[in-house]
């Protein structure tokens, strides 16, 4: 299985690198400044002369967040980012018609559109949720990361639909001191302290037809971006690769010396990778279950003994403790916070 780290050359520097300079430029801040410790030339990334490496955007994106020091550069950035000058796939997110169709072409060219990021989508009979896993483990900066792609998600489907879709925010940290720019750009529907990073929306609005949609020409551009990406030869980051590996053997119980041999390497190796990124096998396992396990409480409405049967566990109980251990909850009080939500969206 083929995958790339956060150290390797594998981002075209026009595009989010140039974005986050563009709009430096903008507040009158030095380049040198934003470039500083990265190892960039500031002709080269608006000339789109050279590829970064995800460590070298993420220091450009710091380095930026520092000098502006302002509580709404996250979600300013955020408001720059989508649909993106991307080429073809940035004109299927123009002609896209509805939004189902957007959060597809968000997933299928996320290492384009959103690097740093990597989006999923669930769909639920009446709620689905759009959330997002961090691709290369950045944790000081997850939160203003976060902010960034989110309200990307909102600006670009509020200006394509014609309307402010009701969505609803979960944020896997703790509560924020000040949420009035969240409000600002986001809304007022947040919530913290949970278990993912996620944007919910009741599922009737996934098929609605936004008035910008062109069914030939988002066919096209989306054919053409596929080609794209052929071409590009592009791989999964490492974090995304395990996840993705995880998330198809979960049911039966995958271990480290399992991954390892899936990837071709050593598990001892295999950690190695996995520390660089701030992470550990048992971190990565415990994560793809509790997402697993949310899901089913949420769009199954599975209770305790069917999750924990579609999980490998041998009984109920055995399934509550770990899960209290992965969450810090009891399924129980957990899944009765999925429901409240179900009913607020259905409101």
């Amino acid at each position: 299985m083929r995958f790339h780290q956060a150290a390797d050359i594998c981002l075209p520097g026009e595009y989010h690198a140039a974005q986050i300079l563009a709009y430096t430029r903008s507040r009158e801040l030095d380049d040198n400044l934003i470039l500083r410790g990265s190892g960039l030339d500031a002709n080269r990334i608006t000339q789109g002369q050279c590829r970064i490496s995800p460590l070298q955007y993420l220091q450009l994106l710091d380095n930026a967040l520092q000098a502006l020091r302002s509580a709404d550069s996250s979600f300013m950035l955020g408001q720059q980012m989508l649909p993106g000058h991307f080429g073809s796939v940035s004109h299927a997110l123009l002609q896209t018609q509805n939004l189902r169709q957007a959060l597809e072409i968000l997933c299928t060219h996320s290492s384009r559109l959103c690097p740093l990021l990597r989006p999923r989508f669930s769909e639920g009979q009446d709620v689905s949720v759009f959330y997002w896993m961090d691709s290369y483990g950045a944790p000081s900066l997850r939160p203003a990361i976060v902010e960034m792609h989110m309200t990307a998600v909102v600006a670009m489907c509020r200006w394509l639909s014609g309307m402010r879709l009701p969505w609803r925010f979960c944020f896997n940290r703790s509560a924020a001191r000040h949420t009035e720019q969240h409000e600002v750009h986001l809304g007022s529907e947040l919530r913290f302290n949970c278990h993912l990073d996620a944007m919910l929306i009741a599922t009737e609005y996934l098929d609605l037809p936004w008035p910008r949609g062109n069914a030939l020409a988002a066919t096209l551009a989306c054919q053409q971006a596929q080609q794209e990406a052929l071409l590009a030869d592009e791989t999964p980051s490492l974090l995304n690769a395990v996840y993705d590996y995880l998330l198809t053997h979960i049911r039966c119980t995958p271990s480290l010396e399992q991954l390892a041999a899936a990837f071709a390497v050593s598990p001892a190796s295999m950690k190695r990778y996995l520390a660089k990124q701030g992470t550990h096998f048992q971190a990565e396992l415990d994560q793809v279950r509790t997402h697993v396990a949310l899901y089913l409480f949420q769009s199954r409405r599975y209770d305790n003994e069917a999750v924990a049967m579609h999980l490998g566990f041998h009984d109920a109980n055995n399934f509550r403790r770990s899960f209290k251990r992965w969450t810090g909850l009891t399924p129980s009080i957990l899944r009765d916070g999925l429901v409240a939500d179900l009913l607020a969206l259905g409101r």
